[in-house]
Protein backbone atom coordinates (compact mmCIF):
# COMPACT_ATOMS: atom_id res chain seq x y z
CA UNK A 1 0.00 0.00 0.00
CA UNK A 2 1.72 3.69 -1.11
CA UNK A 3 2.10 6.05 1.40
CA UNK A 4 2.46 10.01 1.79
CA UNK A 5 5.94 11.09 2.71
CA UNK A 6 4.95 11.87 6.31
CA UNK A 7 3.69 7.71 6.72
CA UNK A 8 -0.19 8.32 6.38
CA UNK A 9 -1.50 5.75 4.16
CA UNK A 10 -3.43 7.33 1.01
CA UNK A 11 -6.59 5.07 1.33
CA UNK A 12 -7.27 7.80 4.15
CA UNK A 13 -7.96 6.44 7.91
CA UNK A 14 -9.73 3.47 9.43
CA UNK A 15 -12.72 3.88 11.29
CA UNK A 16 -14.28 1.84 14.44
CA UNK A 17 -17.35 0.67 14.43
CA UNK A 18 -17.42 0.51 18.10
CA UNK A 19 -17.35 4.35 18.18
CA UNK A 20 -17.68 6.55 15.13
CA UNK A 21 -16.06 8.96 15.67
CA UNK A 22 -12.83 7.57 16.50
CA UNK A 23 -10.84 7.27 13.47
CA UNK A 24 -6.92 5.94 13.36
CA UNK A 25 -4.79 7.81 10.74
CA UNK A 26 -1.23 5.80 10.48
CA UNK A 27 1.73 8.64 10.83
CA UNK A 28 4.43 6.24 12.35
CA UNK A 29 7.04 8.18 10.88
CA UNK A 30 6.60 11.17 13.07
CA UNK A 31 5.49 9.18 16.23
CA UNK A 32 7.95 7.61 18.27
CA UNK A 33 7.75 5.72 21.84
CA UNK A 34 11.08 6.64 22.89
CA UNK A 35 11.23 10.51 23.13
CA UNK A 36 13.05 10.66 26.65
CA UNK A 37 16.34 8.95 24.33
CA UNK A 38 16.92 12.71 23.52
CA UNK A 39 18.12 13.35 27.28
CA UNK A 40 20.79 10.97 27.11
CA UNK A 41 21.87 11.82 23.95
CA UNK A 42 22.23 15.38 25.58
CA UNK A 43 24.25 14.00 27.65
CA UNK A 44 26.41 11.99 25.77
CA UNK A 45 27.10 15.08 23.50
CA UNK A 46 27.88 17.01 27.04
CA UNK A 47 30.29 14.20 28.30
CA UNK A 48 31.77 13.53 24.63
CA UNK A 49 31.18 9.72 25.14
CA UNK A 50 30.18 7.99 22.20
CA UNK A 51 32.28 10.38 20.13
CA UNK A 52 35.53 9.75 22.15
CA UNK A 53 35.02 6.04 21.31
CA UNK A 54 34.34 5.78 17.89
CA UNK A 55 37.96 7.59 17.61
CA UNK A 56 39.12 4.61 19.07
CA UNK A 57 37.51 2.09 16.97
CA UNK A 58 39.40 1.01 13.83
CA UNK A 59 37.19 1.13 10.87
CA UNK A 60 38.61 -1.70 8.32
CA UNK A 61 35.94 -0.28 5.77
CA UNK A 62 36.82 0.77 2.65
CA UNK A 63 36.11 2.92 -0.51
CA UNK A 64 32.95 5.65 -0.28
CA UNK A 65 29.74 4.27 -0.73
CA UNK A 66 27.61 7.02 1.63
CA UNK A 67 27.99 4.04 4.65
CA UNK A 68 27.22 5.32 8.19
CA UNK A 69 30.20 6.54 9.84
CA UNK A 70 31.93 4.16 12.74
CA UNK A 71 30.36 6.35 15.73
CA UNK A 72 26.39 6.49 13.94
CA UNK A 73 26.50 2.94 14.38
CA UNK A 74 28.06 3.25 17.19
CA UNK A 75 25.19 5.41 18.79
CA UNK A 76 22.28 3.32 17.23
CA UNK A 77 23.18 0.17 18.80
CA UNK A 78 24.23 1.91 22.13
CA UNK A 79 20.79 3.48 22.01
CA UNK A 80 18.98 0.54 20.66
CA UNK A 81 19.89 -0.52 24.40
CA UNK A 82 18.71 1.65 26.20
CA UNK A 83 15.30 2.08 24.80
CA UNK A 84 14.90 -1.82 25.42
CA UNK A 85 15.67 -3.07 21.51
CA UNK A 86 18.21 -5.69 22.56
CA UNK A 87 17.72 -7.54 19.22
CA UNK A 88 19.55 -6.44 16.01
CA UNK A 89 16.44 -7.16 13.78
CA UNK A 90 14.70 -4.29 15.92
CA UNK A 91 16.81 -2.16 13.69
CA UNK A 92 14.69 -2.18 10.47
CA UNK A 93 11.76 -0.46 12.53
CA UNK A 94 14.33 1.86 14.44
CA UNK A 95 15.86 3.35 11.23
CA UNK A 96 12.52 5.08 10.06
CA UNK A 97 12.12 6.27 14.32
CA UNK A 98 12.40 10.00 14.10
CA UNK A 99 13.88 9.91 17.81
CA UNK A 100 16.61 7.19 16.21
CA UNK A 101 17.53 9.14 13.59
CA UNK A 102 18.17 12.43 15.49
CA UNK A 103 19.98 10.39 18.08
CA UNK A 104 22.27 8.93 15.36
CA UNK A 105 22.74 12.34 13.70
CA UNK A 106 23.93 13.32 10.19
CA UNK A 107 22.85 11.37 7.04
CA UNK A 108 20.61 9.77 9.66
CA UNK A 109 17.98 12.30 9.45
CA UNK A 110 16.92 13.04 5.87
CA UNK A 111 17.59 9.40 4.97
CA UNK A 112 16.98 6.92 7.89
CA UNK A 113 19.49 5.19 10.06
CA UNK A 114 21.06 1.59 9.89
CA UNK A 115 19.23 -1.20 8.50
CA UNK A 116 19.34 -4.76 10.51
CA UNK A 117 21.89 -6.23 8.19
CA UNK A 118 24.13 -3.09 8.37
CA UNK A 119 23.96 -2.93 12.32
CA UNK A 120 24.53 -6.84 12.37
CA UNK A 121 27.93 -6.44 10.06
CA UNK A 122 29.07 -3.56 12.70
CA UNK A 123 28.60 -5.87 15.89
CA UNK A 124 29.31 -9.24 14.84
CA UNK A 125 31.78 -8.41 11.81
CA UNK A 126 33.49 -5.07 12.43
CA UNK A 127 33.53 -4.68 16.22
CA UNK A 128 35.00 -8.41 17.04
CA UNK A 129 38.05 -7.99 15.90
CA UNK A 130 40.35 -8.13 18.18
CA UNK A 131 41.61 -4.98 18.45
CA UNK A 132 37.93 -3.33 18.61
CA UNK A 133 37.11 -5.83 21.31
CA UNK A 134 39.98 -4.83 23.28
CA UNK A 135 39.07 -1.23 22.87
CA UNK A 136 35.28 -2.07 23.86
CA UNK A 137 36.35 -3.34 27.05
CA UNK A 138 38.37 -0.57 27.81
CA UNK A 139 35.68 2.06 26.99
CA UNK A 140 33.57 1.68 30.42
CA UNK A 141 36.46 2.83 32.72
CA UNK A 142 36.89 5.74 30.30
CA UNK A 143 33.25 6.50 30.01
CA UNK A 144 33.52 6.43 34.05
CA UNK A 145 37.03 8.52 33.99
CA UNK A 146 35.05 11.18 31.80
CA UNK A 147 32.90 11.71 34.48
CA UNK A 148 35.16 12.11 37.77
CA UNK A 149 36.56 14.51 35.58
CA UNK A 150 33.89 16.74 36.01
CA UNK A 151 33.03 15.40 39.40
CA UNK A 152 36.12 14.64 41.16
CA UNK A 153 35.59 11.75 44.49
CA UNK A 154 37.48 11.44 47.00
CA UNK A 155 36.94 8.04 47.81
CA UNK A 156 36.47 5.14 45.59
CA UNK A 157 34.90 0.79 46.48
CA UNK A 158 35.08 -1.65 43.80
CA UNK A 159 32.65 -4.90 44.52
CA UNK A 160 34.01 -7.58 42.07
CA UNK A 161 31.01 -10.50 40.91
CA UNK A 162 30.09 -13.10 38.46
CA UNK A 163 26.69 -13.64 37.31
CA UNK A 164 25.16 -15.81 34.96
CA UNK A 165 23.89 -15.29 31.13
CA UNK A 166 21.64 -18.45 30.45
CA UNK A 167 21.28 -19.62 27.12
CA UNK A 168 18.95 -21.44 25.25
CA UNK A 169 21.14 -22.85 22.48
CA UNK A 170 24.54 -24.23 21.97
CA UNK A 171 26.38 -21.01 21.46
CA UNK A 172 30.25 -21.30 21.67
CA UNK A 173 31.42 -21.45 25.39
CA UNK A 174 28.13 -22.32 26.96
CA UNK A 175 28.21 -25.14 29.67
CA UNK A 176 25.96 -26.38 32.46
CA UNK A 177 27.22 -24.54 35.38
CA UNK A 178 26.65 -26.15 39.14
CA UNK A 179 26.62 -22.81 41.34
CA UNK A 180 24.32 -21.42 39.00
CA UNK A 181 22.07 -24.94 38.11
CA UNK A 182 22.03 -23.36 34.31
CA UNK A 183 23.73 -23.84 30.93
CA UNK A 184 24.74 -20.44 30.65
CA UNK A 185 27.74 -17.89 30.24
CA UNK A 186 29.43 -16.37 32.92
CA UNK A 187 30.43 -13.15 32.72
CA UNK A 188 32.51 -11.22 35.84
CA UNK A 189 31.76 -7.31 36.58
CA UNK A 190 33.77 -5.20 38.63
CA UNK A 191 31.45 -1.93 39.76
CA UNK A 192 32.10 0.95 41.68
CA UNK A 193 29.85 2.26 44.71
CA UNK A 194 27.74 4.70 42.52
CA UNK A 195 26.47 1.58 40.08
CA UNK A 196 29.24 2.56 37.26
CA UNK A 197 30.33 -0.51 36.11
CA UNK A 198 34.14 -0.11 35.74
CA UNK A 199 34.70 -3.21 33.84
CA UNK A 200 33.28 -6.57 32.71
CA UNK A 201 34.36 -9.88 30.85
CA UNK A 202 32.50 -12.50 29.14
CA UNK A 203 33.78 -16.00 29.90
CA UNK A 204 32.71 -19.90 29.26
CA UNK A 205 29.99 -20.91 31.68
CA UNK A 206 31.77 -23.53 33.69
CA UNK A 207 34.71 -21.31 35.30
CA UNK A 208 35.52 -20.98 38.04
CA UNK A 209 33.96 -17.51 39.78
CA UNK A 210 37.12 -15.94 40.15
CA UNK A 211 38.59 -17.01 36.79
CA UNK A 212 40.60 -14.33 34.64
CA UNK A 213 39.94 -11.99 38.04
CA UNK A 214 43.31 -10.53 37.21
CA UNK A 215 42.86 -8.92 33.26
CA UNK A 216 39.33 -7.43 34.59
CA UNK A 217 41.02 -6.34 38.05
CA UNK A 218 44.20 -4.55 37.65
CA UNK A 219 43.13 -2.02 34.64
CA UNK A 220 40.92 -0.61 37.17
CA UNK A 221 43.17 -0.52 39.80
CA UNK A 222 45.78 1.48 37.60
CA UNK A 223 43.45 4.20 36.71
CA UNK A 224 43.17 4.80 40.51
CA UNK A 225 46.18 4.77 41.62
CA UNK A 226 47.83 7.69 43.21
CA UNK A 227 49.52 8.91 40.23
CA UNK A 228 46.58 8.49 37.97
CA UNK A 229 43.94 10.14 40.54
CA UNK A 230 45.45 11.87 43.44
CA UNK A 231 42.75 13.34 44.57
CA UNK A 232 41.19 10.30 45.75
CA UNK A 233 42.72 9.41 48.74
CA UNK A 234 40.27 6.22 50.02
CA UNK A 235 40.75 2.86 47.86
CA UNK A 236 38.67 0.69 49.20
CA UNK A 237 37.59 -3.47 47.56
CA UNK A 238 35.03 -5.62 48.51
CA UNK A 239 34.07 -9.64 46.92
CA UNK A 240 32.75 -12.42 48.35
CA UNK A 241 34.50 -15.93 48.92
CA UNK A 242 35.05 -16.56 45.49
CA UNK A 243 37.50 -14.12 45.50
CA UNK A 244 39.53 -15.41 48.35
CA UNK A 245 43.00 -15.39 46.51
CA UNK A 246 46.39 -14.91 48.43
CA UNK A 247 47.26 -13.31 44.93
CA UNK A 248 44.96 -10.83 45.41
CA UNK A 249 44.99 -10.05 48.71
CA UNK A 250 48.88 -9.25 48.16
CA UNK A 251 48.22 -7.38 44.74
CA UNK A 252 45.82 -4.77 47.00
CA UNK A 253 48.31 -4.49 49.83
CA UNK A 254 50.80 -3.37 47.03
CA UNK A 255 48.48 -0.96 45.48
CA UNK A 256 47.43 0.34 48.77
CA UNK A 257 43.69 -0.72 48.85
CA UNK A 258 41.55 -1.68 51.88
CA UNK A 259 39.19 -4.32 51.42
CA UNK A 260 37.31 -7.10 53.41
CA UNK A 261 36.51 -10.10 51.48
CA UNK A 262 34.73 -12.70 52.95
CA UNK A 263 36.45 -17.07 53.31
CA UNK A 264 35.17 -20.00 53.71
CA UNK A 265 35.29 -21.40 57.02
CA UNK A 266 37.82 -24.42 58.13
CA UNK A 267 38.60 -26.16 61.47
CA UNK A 268 40.86 -23.36 62.45
CA UNK A 269 38.55 -20.93 61.48
CA UNK A 270 35.93 -22.50 63.90
CA UNK A 271 38.27 -23.02 66.50
CA UNK A 272 39.48 -20.02 67.07
CA UNK A 273 35.40 -18.78 67.49
CA UNK A 274 34.51 -21.68 69.16
CA UNK A 275 33.64 -19.79 72.79
CA UNK A 276 31.47 -17.22 70.82
CA UNK A 277 28.75 -20.12 69.39
CA UNK A 278 28.18 -21.35 72.77
CA UNK A 279 24.86 -20.68 73.81
CA UNK A 280 24.40 -18.36 77.10
CA UNK A 281 22.18 -20.19 79.39
CA UNK A 282 18.44 -19.67 79.83
CA UNK A 283 15.56 -19.29 77.75
CA UNK A 284 16.73 -17.78 73.92
CA UNK A 285 15.38 -14.41 73.16
CA UNK A 286 12.72 -14.13 70.44
CA UNK A 287 15.09 -11.81 68.28
CA UNK A 288 18.33 -12.13 66.48
CA UNK A 289 21.51 -12.36 68.68
CA UNK A 290 24.75 -10.74 66.89
CA UNK A 291 28.02 -11.23 68.43
CA UNK A 292 31.86 -10.13 66.87
CA UNK A 293 35.47 -10.62 67.29
CA UNK A 294 38.49 -11.15 65.33
CA UNK A 295 41.95 -12.37 65.65
CA UNK A 296 44.85 -12.63 63.14
CA UNK A 297 44.94 -16.08 61.15
CA UNK A 298 47.53 -17.15 58.34
CA UNK A 299 46.96 -19.87 55.88
CA UNK A 300 49.42 -22.09 54.34
CA UNK A 301 48.93 -20.28 51.09
CA UNK A 302 49.28 -16.81 52.43
CA UNK A 303 52.36 -14.67 52.82
CA UNK A 304 51.52 -13.62 56.23
CA UNK A 305 49.08 -13.36 59.05
CA UNK A 306 45.87 -11.14 58.10
CA UNK A 307 43.52 -10.24 60.26
CA UNK A 308 39.82 -12.33 60.68
CA UNK A 309 36.79 -10.47 61.80
CA UNK A 310 34.01 -13.45 62.71
CA UNK A 311 30.25 -12.77 63.01
CA UNK A 312 27.93 -15.46 64.81
CA UNK A 313 24.27 -15.25 64.25
CA UNK A 314 21.68 -17.11 66.55
CA UNK A 315 18.44 -17.17 65.28
CA UNK A 316 14.80 -17.90 66.87
CA UNK A 317 13.80 -21.46 66.36
CA UNK A 318 17.08 -22.57 64.86
CA UNK A 319 19.75 -24.98 66.95
CA UNK A 320 22.77 -23.77 65.39
CA UNK A 321 24.23 -20.42 64.53
CA UNK A 322 25.55 -18.73 61.71
CA UNK A 323 28.91 -17.93 61.03
CA UNK A 324 30.52 -15.48 58.64
CA UNK A 325 34.38 -15.17 58.44
CA UNK A 326 36.04 -12.01 56.73
CA UNK A 327 39.28 -11.13 55.90
CA UNK A 328 40.52 -7.75 56.21
CA UNK A 329 43.21 -5.18 56.29
CA UNK A 330 41.29 -2.57 57.77
CA UNK A 331 41.20 -1.35 61.30
CA UNK A 332 37.33 -0.26 61.86
CA UNK A 333 35.36 -2.05 64.72
CA UNK A 334 34.40 -5.54 64.31
CA UNK A 335 31.03 -4.24 63.62
CA UNK A 336 31.78 -2.09 61.08
CA UNK A 337 34.14 -4.12 58.94
CA UNK A 338 30.76 -6.40 58.51
CA UNK A 339 28.89 -3.62 57.61
CA UNK A 340 31.01 -3.05 55.19
CA UNK A 341 30.79 -5.82 53.64
CA UNK A 342 27.42 -6.25 53.63
CA UNK A 343 27.16 -3.32 51.24
CA UNK A 344 28.85 -5.07 48.86
CA UNK A 345 25.31 -6.28 48.04
CA UNK A 346 24.46 -3.43 45.88
CA UNK A 347 26.88 -4.96 43.41
CA UNK A 348 24.04 -8.14 42.88
CA UNK A 349 21.16 -5.21 43.03
CA UNK A 350 23.41 -3.42 40.02
CA UNK A 351 24.05 -6.71 38.22
CA UNK A 352 20.13 -7.21 38.36
CA UNK A 353 19.13 -3.82 36.72
CA UNK A 354 21.21 -4.57 34.15
CA UNK A 355 19.61 -8.04 33.40
CA UNK A 356 16.06 -6.31 33.48
CA UNK A 357 16.54 -2.74 32.70
CA UNK A 358 19.29 -3.35 29.81
CA UNK A 359 18.87 -7.14 29.12
CA UNK A 360 22.22 -7.47 28.87
CA UNK A 361 22.30 -11.25 30.04
CA UNK A 362 20.40 -11.65 26.19
CA UNK A 363 23.33 -13.46 24.70
CA UNK A 364 22.04 -15.25 21.78
CA UNK A 365 24.84 -15.11 19.11
CA UNK A 366 26.41 -18.27 17.95
CA UNK A 367 29.88 -17.23 18.26
CA UNK A 368 31.69 -16.04 21.39
CA UNK A 369 33.09 -13.06 20.35
CA UNK A 370 29.62 -12.34 19.16
CA UNK A 371 28.23 -12.48 22.54
CA UNK A 372 31.54 -10.60 24.02
CA UNK A 373 30.28 -7.74 21.55
CA UNK A 374 27.17 -7.59 22.99
CA UNK A 375 27.99 -7.50 26.42
CA UNK A 376 30.12 -4.67 25.76
CA UNK A 377 27.48 -2.82 24.37
CA UNK A 378 25.21 -3.44 27.26
CA UNK A 379 27.64 -2.23 29.04
CA UNK A 380 27.86 1.04 27.62
CA UNK A 381 24.15 1.61 27.58
CA UNK A 382 23.96 0.64 31.03
CA UNK A 383 26.48 3.38 32.35
CA UNK A 384 25.00 5.96 29.91
CA UNK A 385 22.05 5.29 31.74
CA UNK A 386 23.41 4.99 35.12
CA UNK A 387 25.20 8.34 34.50
CA UNK A 388 21.93 10.26 33.51
CA UNK A 389 20.77 8.69 37.11
CA UNK A 390 23.66 9.94 39.19
CA UNK A 391 24.57 13.07 37.66
CA UNK A 392 21.63 14.81 35.88
CA UNK A 393 18.49 13.49 37.50
CA UNK A 394 16.32 16.05 39.36
CA UNK A 395 15.36 15.36 42.98
CA UNK A 396 11.79 14.39 41.96
CA UNK A 397 13.32 10.96 40.28
CA UNK A 398 16.46 10.75 41.67
CA UNK A 399 15.62 7.47 43.68
CA UNK A 400 14.37 6.16 40.60
CA UNK A 401 15.78 2.26 39.17
CA UNK A 402 16.82 2.35 35.65
CA UNK A 403 13.96 -0.14 34.90
CA UNK A 404 11.24 3.09 35.97
CA UNK A 405 13.37 5.81 34.10
CA UNK A 406 13.23 3.52 30.93
CA UNK A 407 9.38 2.80 31.27
CA UNK A 408 8.44 6.47 32.58
CA UNK A 409 11.50 8.66 30.84
CA UNK A 410 12.48 7.03 27.63
CA UNK A 411 9.23 5.97 27.19
CA UNK A 412 7.56 9.21 26.65
CA UNK A 413 5.68 9.57 23.43
CA UNK A 414 6.98 12.58 21.23
CA UNK A 415 6.19 13.55 18.00
CA UNK A 416 8.28 15.37 15.01
CA UNK A 417 6.52 18.60 13.84
CA UNK A 418 9.14 19.93 11.02
CA UNK A 419 9.48 23.44 10.28
CA UNK A 420 11.93 24.72 7.96
CA UNK A 421 14.73 25.50 10.17
CA UNK A 422 13.81 23.19 13.29
CA UNK A 423 12.59 19.78 14.27
CA UNK A 424 10.30 20.20 17.01
CA UNK A 425 9.49 17.20 19.33
CA UNK A 426 6.36 17.43 20.77
CA UNK A 427 6.19 15.47 23.76
CA UNK A 428 3.36 13.82 25.89
CA UNK A 429 3.27 15.31 29.15
CA UNK A 430 1.40 12.27 30.99
CA UNK A 431 3.81 10.93 32.11
CA UNK A 432 6.89 13.81 33.40
CA UNK A 433 6.02 17.09 33.36
CA UNK A 434 8.00 19.78 31.51
CA UNK A 435 10.14 20.73 34.49
CA UNK A 436 11.66 17.41 35.59
CA UNK A 437 12.89 17.65 31.26
CA UNK A 438 14.23 21.15 32.03
CA UNK A 439 15.65 19.80 35.48
CA UNK A 440 17.58 17.19 33.53
CA UNK A 441 18.68 19.32 30.83
CA UNK A 442 19.24 22.07 33.40
CA UNK A 443 22.26 19.33 35.38
CA UNK A 444 23.38 18.26 32.25
CA UNK A 445 24.60 21.73 30.99
CA UNK A 446 26.35 21.80 34.41
CA UNK A 447 28.22 18.97 33.05
CA UNK A 448 29.24 21.00 30.29
CA UNK A 449 31.28 24.50 32.24
CA UNK A 450 30.17 27.27 32.88
CA UNK A 451 29.86 28.19 29.46
CA UNK A 452 26.34 26.14 29.24
CA UNK A 453 23.07 27.87 28.82
CA UNK A 454 20.85 27.12 32.06
CA UNK A 455 17.29 25.76 29.92
CA UNK A 456 14.32 27.74 32.14
CA UNK A 457 12.07 25.25 34.27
Amino acid sequence: MAAHATGEAETGPLRLEFDRSVKLVFSGSSISSDGGLLLHRELDDALGLTGMAADRLADPRTGKNGRHHLAALLRQSIFSRLAGYEDVNDADRLCRDPVMRHLVGGRAVEHGAASASAIGRFETGMLTQSENLAILAELPGRWIDVVHDRRPQKSITLDMDSSESPVHGDQEGSAWNGHFQSKCLHPLFVFNQFGDLERCSLRPGNVHSADGWEDVLKPVLARYAAEARPSITRRRFRADAAFAIPALFDLLEAEGWDYAIRIKGNPKLHERIDWLTRRRPGRPPNHVVRRYTSFHYRAKSWSKPRRVAAKVEFHPGELFPTVGFIVTNRSLPNERVLAFYNDRGTAEQHINEGKYALKWTRLSCMRFAANAVRLQLHALAYNLANFLRTAATPELIERWSLTSLRERLIKTGTRLVRHARYAVFQMAEAALPRTVFAGILGLINGLRGPSAVTVPA
